[in-house]
This record gives C-alpha cells, sequence and structure tokens, in this order.
C-alpha cells in the first residue's frame, strides 16, 4: 500500500494511493496515518479494504508528511561510503546519530526556507524508514518486523551552521522545512529490498545526486537493531538514513540554494518530491 496525508497544513486527512494513482479517502476508517494504525494488525486491516469503495478525492490537493505523530526524527551521518569520500570524512566505525527536531517535518512538495543568515543550504535525497511497532534492544533478525515501511526525505542542511559553528549537528538540520517527507508512506511488503534503491535529486533541473541505498555503509536491518539499544522506537519515529555522493558542499567549488530554487528529488517505487525555495 501507499498511504499518504492530503489537505490544509494542520488539517491533513488520511488517504491512499489506488492502483491507477488516485487518492483514496480513508478518514472514515482511520483517524490518520499513525499510531496503531502502523502496526501489524493497522496495516493488515488496510489491505482488507476495496480502494475502489473508498471516496475519490477530487482535484489535486497539497500532499502533507506522509506519516503523523513523528516522537523523533533521527538522522544517519556519514552513512554512504562514497558520500563520506566526497566529503573528505572517513567512514565512522558506528553510526554517527543525530536529531533533527520534528517541528522541520513539512509535506514533500512544501517549500524549503532558507534560514536567516543561510549562506550554505544544501540538499540531500534519503531513504526514510518509518516505525511501525515499538522496538527496544532487538535483534537484527527481528529488526524489520518494528518497520511499517518506507518514504522520501529531503534532509535538508545548513552547513554552516552545521559544521562552523560550536556543538553537534542538529542546530544544521533542524530549520522549519527542513525535513519533506513522503509523498507516500510505502509499506514495507511492497519493497522486496531496501538496500537496492536506486535514488536522485536535481536542482533546477541538474542532476546533482545520483545513487543507491547499496552503498549505505550501515543498512535498514542494522541501523533499527542498533538504534533500538539506546532508544526505543516507536510508531511514527522517522530514520533517515543518510545521503548518497553529489550534496553541494561536495561540488568543486561547493555550491548551495538559493531563493527560487527548484529542488526534484525521488527513490525507485517510493515517488518523488518538488520544493521551491524562498528566502525566511
Amino acid at each position: 500500500m501507499k498511504l499518504l496525508r492530503y489537505g490544509p497544513v494542520g488539517q491533513e486527512k488520511p488517504g491512499l494511493l489506488d492502483a491507477q494513482g488516485r487518492i483514496r479517502d480513508l478518514s472514515a476508517q482511520i483517524p490518520d496515518i499513525a499510531g496503531a494504525v502502523l502496526s501489524p494488525e493497522g496495516l493488515d486491516a488496510l489491505r482488507t479494504l476495496d480502494p475502489a469503495s473508498l471516496p475519490l478525492v477530487a482535484g489535486d490537493p497539497r500532499l502533507g508528511p506522509c506519516v503523523a505523530g513523528t516522537g523523533k526524527f533521527i538522522c544517519i551521518g556519514l552513512n554512504y561510503s562514497d558520500h563520506a569520500a566526497e566529503t573528505g570524512a572517513t567512514v565512522p566505525p558506528e553510526p554517527i546519530i543525530f536529531m533533527k527536531a520534528t517541528s522541520a517535518i513539512t509535506g514533500p512538495n512544501d517549500v524549503i526556507e532558507i534560514p536567516r543568515g543561510s549562506l550554505k543550504t544544501d540538499w540531500e535525497v534519503e531513504l526514510g524508514v518509518v516505525i511501525g511497532k515499538t522496538a527496544k534492544y532487538v535483534s537484527e533478525e527481528d529488526a524489520m518486523e518494528h518497520v511499517a515501511g518506507y518514504c522520501v526525505i529531503n534532509d535538508v542542511s545548513e552547513r554552516a551552521f552545521q559544521t562552523e559553528h560550536h556543538g553537534q549537528w542538529t542546530k544544521g538540520k533542524s530549520a522549519d522545512s527542513f525535513g519533506p517527507t513522503g509523498p507516500w508512506l510505502v509499506t514495507r511488503d511492497e519493497v522486496a529490498d531496501p538496500q537496492a534503491l536506486p535514488m536522485w535529486l536535481e536542482v533546477n533541473g541538474h542532476r546533482y545526486q545520483n545513487g543507491s541505498t547499496a552503498t549505505m555503509v550501515y543498512g535498514v536491518r542494522f541501523l533499527v537493531s542498533y538504534l533500538s539499544r539506546f532508544m526505543s522506537l516507536r510508531p511514527g519515529d522517522i530514520i533517515s538514513t543518510g545521503t548518497p555522493p553529489g550534496v553541494g558542499m561536495g561540488q568543486k567549488p561547493p555550491t548551495y540554494l538559493k531563493a527560487g530554487d527548484v529542488v526534484t528529488l525521488g527513490i525507485d517505487g517510493l515517488g518523488s518530491q518538488r520544493q521551491t525555495t524562498v528566502q525566511g
């Protein structure tokens, strides 16, 4: 299934994408794409529905973030060997973990706000993993049972805030609009291998990132198990798993976003996003 949320900011309704690519309304069946709905039992219940029996949503509504009730937005740094190389960093012996504020989460096609004082706002196409069942001290063998599905994320980053100011990376990752998420939550059963997904990103029609989850250092199964050693993972939590090469800071010379730029990105089978940048 491809689950989604549509409607104005703060008033999103749950829906699903039918086989013809049309939005069907789920608001009579569930309150939102969140909580128990993301559990194996909740998703199984949705699978029993005939999409054709659900109301068809007219027009072209705004798409909101594909999951609600996210308590933790966990990111993994330098998790692609080829991206680490382009930034001059060494592959870490254990995953680098940092948090992105949940207030950064926006819809897949909402604007990116360049923060005040920013000169180095950058892009990062990433595979998002959405937790569907609480995970605490889970083994790698059992880790995937706790995954509801996957989505596209643009881990927008302000590199000066991230690396040139004192402290941790969070301040360069958490500005409002720095977490476009969606368009859909694609349930785990529809993704045969999360470590074999082509991914790409373009700015103003120029392709900068053209990679694959195959070059991840630490894969989804390992990350879910590893993170669950340090914190419980709960339904709606998102893990953003890192980016392939081609980010702005890796260009020669470095290239960063400016107001009016158009960013498009996607992952095979998970859909695509389109954002226009504005000055905050």
